[in-house]
This record gives C-alpha cells, structure tokens and sequence, in this order.
C-alpha cells in the first residue's frame, strides 16, 4: 500500500448566489485569477448532505498563481442557497476565515481601503508576531490577509493564494490530532489562552478564546506541492459559552465556506489512517469524479464538530486546454513535484480582473 501524503491546502469551497460575480471581486480583490476548471454538472455524490436529493452547481476552482490553495466557487442551480438562520459569532462551529498570504501588510491594507473593502480593523500582530488584519467580502465572509514567507513565484499583486484557515472547534484536544497528525500540519507554531486583542474586531464582547496554529512541513510533496506552499491550520475553541455550528440545518453548498480541501496522494491508505482514527469516509467517489476536463478521487470526512474535510488526488488536469494539452498525473512517481515552467504555464489562463 502506498503511503499517504498531503501536499498543502488544495482550495476552499465558498457558498455563494452568484459564482460568475463572486469570482469577478475574487479576482480583483485577492487575484484569484486563473481557472483551474469551470464545470456545470449534479452533485450526485452529495446526496448525503443536500438533504437526499441530487442538486445542481455551477463551480469554478481559481487559483493565485503567487502560490497558495484556491477557491472552489460554487452556486447552485436547482435551488435557492441559504445563510445562516443567525449570525455567525467567532468561535461557532466550522470554518471561521480563510487566511490569504500578502507580501506587504501595510501596503495591502491601503489597496484594500482605497477598494472599499469591508475591513475590521486595522493591523496587528498574531501571537506569532506575524501582521494580520481582517475583513469580510460582500457575500459576508472573514478573510485573514497575513504577511507570508512562502511563495511559488512573485509578480506585482498583492496578494497570493490560501495560507489556510481557521476553524472554531468545541474541544482543541480533540481535534488537534486530526490536523497535525492525519493532515501532516505538524509543527505547532502557538498554543494558549486568553482575551486576544487581535480579536477585537471580530467580537461584540470581550471573550477567552484557546487557541492553537498548526503549520505543515516546508518540504512540498505532490505534483502541485510547490504551487500550494507552506499553510496553516488555526484551532479556535471558546471557553465559557457554548457555540453552534455554523451549517446547522443547511445543506452542503449554501452560503459561506463549504469546506477545506487538502491535496492528497495515497487515497487507500489515507482512508485506512481516518477510518483507524475514527473519521471514516462519508463520501467517497471511488477513484470516479470528472469535474469537466479535470478528474480524480475525492473523498469527505467529518472533523470532531462535523465540519467538512474534503481530499482530493487529482489525475488529470488541464494545462492549456485551448490546446488540447492535458496533464495525465497518474503516470508521475507519487510525490514528485511538476517542473516549476510546466505549473506556471497554467498562468496563461488567466482571466483579467
């Protein structure tokens, strides 16, 4: 059996009404900028999360070309997609933000002003002592945008792509495992507890908050390893109130972050590694997804709140497919990273803001 690697961030899906319009402001705002596929299909392996009934979507998987995970942008097209029955408080259960790696805090900050971004608050630093600020995107969801060392490539933007995400859990101790050890996030860069001033604005109260950033290995495995850099994983839990989970009573795919995708190889044996640990697979496609011209394996977990972990080993990518060319990656020695002129032709997609 072959061993399990997981080669960074892959993409986080974003719920959203409109995929066309929500990745026009992606594109502009955090340079989301060139499309890995954009497939209209069912959902048909979902069906245990929608409810028992097959959907329709829209997605659209962009990438920065920087470096960093993508956004899988989905919309569905047989129903109207729903928010959340309150607002969401920091420290419910789910996906909180997604973190976006900058090069320059201050000077990102000011382009995201002059933009008229939602912005909470202004820069600060982290327990790490790395610069943050937060804002939320028109469709009500927080971003991270954060000073970062690890990059594919450089050009003049801003910003690249995830740097990962943040996820409010009920019990730190419980769900740290998962993500140091089954999702190889295994340096532990924070751990504690209190009042967090760089919370401030994600808070109507002052709150104690555990807190615990994971950070995976710098060495890139996996064809894309190199695209999809160095990321991190933050635990938040809190300590005196209870929290709810963020997708209580919807379905997968309504408004807000879906779920965190690593990229993967060994699917067998990661599935023998969750199942042993108690995170079976609850949808898994058997080797047999095809999402337009990309294909591969793909596979959900539940973390110990019930938030969604998707995985998936790709085997088929389109470079340039308006010439036909078509990366077969199931031929390549697993683990080996693609030549960096071969990724970065797939800059020559690129969509304009």
């Amino acid at each position: 059996m072959s061993k399990a690697t997981i080669n960074g961030i892959q993409q986080v899906g974003i719920g959203v009404k409109d995929a066309n319009e929500a990745w026009k402001w992606y594109r502009k705002i955090f340079k989301m900028d060139v499309p890995i596929f954009q497939d209209s299909a069912e959902a048909a392996l979902m069906t245990r999360y929608t409810a028992g009934k097959v959907e329709k979507r829209h997605a659209i998987l962009a990438m920065n070309m920087q470096g960093g995970g993508g956004f899988e942008i989905w919309q569905f097209t047989s129903r109207t997609p729903t928010g959340p029955a309150k607002k969401i408080s920091w420290g419910d259960l789910g996906i909180l933000a997604v973190k976006i790696r900058c090069k320059d805090i201050q000077e990102t900050y000011d382009f995201m002003k002059s933009e008229g971004v939602n912005l909470l608050g202004t820069p600060s630093k982290n327990p790490i002592g790395v610069w943050h600020f937060y804002l939320k995107d028109p469709y009500d969801n927080v971003f991270e945008i954060e000073e970062n060392q690890s990059w594919f490539s450089k050009n003049k933007d801003l910003t690249g792509g995830v740097s990962g995400v943040v996820i409010g859990v009920t019990d730190i101790e419980k769900s740290v495992p998962l993500y140091q050890c089954i999702y190889q996030h295994s340096e532990v860069l924070f751990n504690g507890t209190k009042e967090w001033e760089d919370f401030a604005p994600l808070t109507e109260e002052q709150e104690s908050f555990s807190r615990v950033i994971l950070r995976s290995s710098e060495n890139r495995t996996g064809a894309f390893g190199k695209l999809l850099c160095q990321t991190t994983v933050e635990l938040i839990s809190v300590n005196n109130s209870a929290r709810e989970k963020i997708y209580k009573g919807r379905l997968w795919g309504d408004l807000g972050f879906i779920h965190v995708c690593f990229d993967v190889n060994g699917m067998k044996t990661l599935r023998a590694n969750l199942t042993d640990s108690g995170f079976p697979f609850t949808v898994d496609s058997n080797n047999g997804f095809d999402m337009g011209k990309a294909a591969g394996h793909f596979a959900y977990i539940e973390d110990p709140d019930g938030t969604l972990v998707e995985m998936v080993e790709t085997h088929k990518i389109p470079i340039m497919e308006k010439w036909g060319w078509y990366l077969d990656l199931k031929k390549r020695k697993q683990g080996k990273t693609l030549p960096n002129f071969i990724v970065k032709m797939l800059s020559l997609n690129r969509v304009k803001s």
